[in-house]
């Protein structure tokens, strides 16, 4: 037996008073504007409502005599609101189209399966909203029943109305409220999946970031990171202390070129792998060396390189093995001596740029106290406010010895070298920073 042919609502729009309903009979699918069939559930959206586009109602009902008398209304422009009608779900889900913003459902129509859902009042309501998700619903029951339209918002529905007390104002009203609370519900829910990403992604890094192993060494440790990618609590630099079994501290830090998400990625893996290959004996170019075959295996492409700086200071805190790889040199500061920087004539490629590379270790002495400062490019590379001047190695070493000058020490020296290298550049610095403090003071 062939479904019965739905009907569209020729509205003349009169706002005031209660009006006859009017019904024309539409195409094949119901439809007057000859509109394709709707799309799949989870595809479907309400149309957004500007002043060039007509609300359109979708009224779901049960009387194939049309006495439901839908009243004749005005949305909130002044333009006729659209009416198509349904009598049953299969002719519901073929009207459902993309620029229907709101469903009258009478709660009265039977579902599919009623019979085998028992005394279950809401079964059509929820077989609608099971099939329009995205779209806002009116449920429509008899006088004096507010308990169970309070029970159909409860399931879902925005709103219902009495049968018997439709008219124009109250239902375009009611439709214009139903259509902004959905989507007002819509833009709540997509927040509040957002903050929870968010939180998700910012415990993930978080726990991506190294906790230093220095149990047992008088030494001391602080670091500073800024990521260069905006709401991001990781970038493409690195760094990690690990103190082993010998006695020896070993300290490093890195940065991969760029500082998206993929950046920061191959960064954690060279970090992990760093602190594997430390723990299992190697330093210097023999660690290097492997290092850089992880990165040619894990990088996408063969132009993504890393620069690395790595420091062993013996158990006696008094002498360094210092192997550089395109990174800058350390900065040191030692009592009675201006700060300044650790040699770097033995300066190797970056890791990634040539096979079979070389990293000369240097023997360094550092002293009975000292401060030894870690740091990426990011804190060097930011303008100065002056013209395209950038801050460079000679003015980040003026600028810490001022700030050790002031007294300042520990994580108070990092966060100010990287304020005032912020504010030197005029805001956000473009690239990642991270800078490491290891302080020997017998």
């Amino acid at each position: 037996m062939p479904a019965p042919v739905p009907r569209q609502r020729a509205i003349p729009a009169v706002e005031s008073g209660q009006a006859q309903a009017v019904f024309s009979p539409g195409g094949p699918s119901g439809d007057t504007t000859g509109g394709p069939a709707g799309p799949t559930p989870e595809a479907r959206t309400t149309a957004p409502v500007t002043g060039a586009t007509h609300l359109t109602l979708l009224v779901i009902e049960d009387d194939p005599a049309g006495s439901l008398g839908v009243p004749e209304m005005l949305d909130a422009a002044g333009k006729p609101v659209r009416v198509r009608t349904a009598r049953n779900l299969t002719e519901a889900e073929r009207l459902l189209t993309d620029d229907v913003h709101c469903i009258l459902l009478d709660l009265a129509l039977p579902a599919p399966g009623r019979a085998a859902e028992g005394a279950d009042e809401l079964a059509t309501l929820k077989h609608v909203l099971r099939l329009a998700p995205g779209h806002a619903v009116l449920a429509l029951t008899a006088s004096g029943d507010a308990e169970r339209g309070t029970e159909a918002v409860r399931v879902g529905a925005q709103d219902y109305l009495f049968r018997d007390e439709l008219d124009s104002r109250l239902l375009s009203r009611a439709i214009r409220y139903a259509v902004e609370r959905k989507r007002s519900d819509k833009a709540e829910r997509r927040l509040t999946e957002s903050k929870l990403r968010a939180q998700e992604n910012a415990r993930l890094e978080r726990g991506l970031l190294p906790t230093p192993l220095l149990e047992g060494s008088p030494l001391r440790f602080a670091a500073r990171y800024r990521p260069g990618r905006s709401r991001a609590l990781l970038g493409g630099d690195f760094y990690d202390t690990v103190r082993t079994a010998d006695g020896t501290v070993h300290a490093m830090i890195g940065d991969v070129c760029g500082h998206g998400p993929d950046e920061a990625a191959l960064g954690v893996e060279l970090r992990i792998a760093w602190r594997a290959l430390t723990f299992a004996g190697l330093c210097g170019d023999e660690l290097l060396s492997t290092l850089q075959q992880v990165l040619e295996h894990e990088r996408e492409n063969d132009e993504i390189f890393a620069t690395l700086c790595t420091v062993d200071i013996a158990p006696d805190g008094r002498r360094a093995g210092l192997c550089l790889a395109g990174h800058p040199s350390p900065l040191i500061a030692r009592p009675g001596r201006p700060a300044e920087l650790l040699p770097y004539e033995n300066n190797g490629p970056a890791l990634g740029l040539l096979p079979n590379a070389r990293w000369p270790r240097m023997q360094v002495e550092l002293g009975a106290a000292w401060s030894l400062m870690l740091y990426t490019d990011g804190l060097i590379e930011g303008h100065t406010g002056v013209g395209k001047e950038r801050l460079g190695l000679d003015g980040m070493v003026d600028m810490v010895r001022r700030q050790l000058a002031q007294g300042l020490q520990g994580e108070d020296l990092l966060r100010a070298a990287v304020n005032e290298a912020r504010e030197l550049n005029g805001g956000e610095l473009a690239d990642d920073v991270a800078v490491v403090l290891l302080d020997r003071n017998p």
